[in-house]
């Protein structure tokens, strides 16, 4: 049976043996959304520092006939963990210098050093997400992308297109409306007074917001009055009309869901699977595995992936696809909340999964907010963890550290940090148990002064 990174390389290479060059630039959302008109103002985002440096989820999709870029070298101690866990590890290029402030990409892209390196490669760029600066990667070193151009990958990729596919298909969705103009806006905004006055929320968003960004929760008509004056009076300053925004009833959730498939080049669908994921308002926090949905909800997910991906496939789309969905409480599937055409975080635990998950295994992907001063190795990090980290049976198993000292300052004051992994247990309530006992362990006020 083939693994998940073997069918992704026949699906976007044709063969199997292809070695890819992975690159983890998250948050491409922001490259598709230049030149973009969406909402006035947006919640505040993440540090860069710590996003940029999640490039390193790469090393554990990757397999050992592979490469990866990334920002700067792992800790050693980490990649000797998971070489020590059985791992077949890719090789690993470095890019000449990192600034916290950029993605992966744009550092590959003033590094010399690694160009001449990538350059020497017979191999096809895999990126978390294409947009024109992987476009330029490839351009500046000879590889062949494995996905498709940047302006197609974009353009399924917005919230619109998500909406008008939906409806195209006949698949449930919230009650909402695209906007492309101002004035659609203000149309939608007059049609949605309706919902407001029914006691419903309404979820405004921008069409390539991410984990968070560029959503805004509208309760009130005021508030609704009022965002339709700001957009009105900024086209009016700008003579620029355009806008990319969808508004939506906030749906009655009973639980997240995302959903994956794999599109090939010849048309064919793969369904992978369907996780629980765990948000927080709005922003992704992690999965569940396997997600706790009914056989008809599964049943039915199956099926829209397949209607979905032929429709992406029509589109000219090939690669990955993660389609975030909710349950109701009221028994009820929405399957197209958004279509991201492009690496999930659901996709970098693949490897993981088939490496160390057996029948009846459970699992979380979860992240840990760190407060610390002072750089923190992985080897203090393991000494702390103790009993708690995964060695091949249950624990946490680490798919990301250099997220812990991404935002470490030189200053001597404290800063904060992520760590990343994927708890696996034999039953829910030992689960549970790892989490709560994990997380008291590194989040102790002692390991602020590891």
């Amino acid at each position: 049976m083939s693994t998940f990174l073997e069918g992704v390389k026949v699906a976007c290479t044709g063969s199997a043996a292809t070695p890819l060059v992975l690159l983890g630039n998250f948050e491409v959302e922001d490259e598709w959304a230049r030149d973009e008109v969406g909402l006035p103002s947006v919640a505040g985002r993440a540090s860069a520092a710590i996003v940029n440096r999640m490039d390193e989820f790469a090393v554990l999709l990757a397999g050992g006939g592979d490469y990866v870029v990334l920002k700067s070298a792992p800790d050693p101690d980490y990649l000797s963990y998971l070489d020590g866990l059985g791992l077949d590890l890719p090789t690993i290029l470095v890019t000449d210098g990192q600034d916290p402030a950029n993605t992966v990409s744009v550092d590959a892209l003033r590094s010399p050093r690694l160009l001449s390196e990538l350059k020497k490669l017979d191999a096809h760029l895999f990126p978390h997400g294409m947009s024109t600066v992987e476009e330029q990667l490839c351009e500046l070193t000879g590889l062949a992308p494995a996905l498709p151009p940047a302006a197609l990958v974009k353009s399924v990729n917005s919230k619109i297109y998500s909406r008008r596919v939906a409806t195209e298909l006949g698949l449930p969705q919230a009650h909402g409306w695209a906007c492309e103009t101002v004035t659609e806006f203000a149309a939608a905004a007059d049609a949605a007074r309706a919902s407001l006055a029914a006691g419903r929320r309404l979820g405004i968003k921008d069409a390539f917001g991410v984990s968070g960004k560029g959503i805004m929760v509208v309760d009130d008509e005021r508030r609704l009055d009022q965002l339709v004056r700001m957009v009105t009076r900024r086209a009016e300053r700008s003579g620029d009309q355009r806008i990319a925004l969808v508004v939506e009833e906030w749906a009655d959730k009973a639980l997240d869901l995302n959903y994956h498939f794999t599109v090939g080049r010849d048309g064919s669908v793969r369904f992978d699977f369907v996780k629980e994921a765990i948000t927080e308002n709005g922003v992704h926090k992690g999965h569940h595995i396997p997600a706790r949905i009914s056989p008809e909800h599964y049943a039915q997910i199956v099926q829209c992936a397949q209607l979905l991906g032929e429709r992406l496939a029509a589109d000219g789309f090939h690669g990955v696809v993660g389609v975030d969905a909710i349950t109701t409480r009221d028994g009820g599937l929405l399957p197209v909340l958004e279509i991201n055409a492009r690496n999930n975080m659901s996709t970098y635990q693949t490897r993981l999964q088939e490496t160390f998950m057996r029948p009846g295994m459970v699992a979380l992907a979860r992240q840990y907010h760190l407060t610390l001063m002072g750089h923190v190795s992985f080897a203090q990090m393991r000494d702390r963890l103790g009993g708690l980290l995964f060695t091949g049976q249950q624990g946490l198993l680490v798919n990301n550290f250099a997220t812990v000292n991404a935002a470490a300052t030189d200053d001597g004051r404290s800063y904060s940090g992520r760590l990343y992994g994927l708890l696996i247990a034999h039953s829910e309530e030992e689960l549970t148990a790892l989490d709560a006992s994990i997380a008291e362990r590194v989040q102790k006020e002692e390991l602020v002064n590891v």
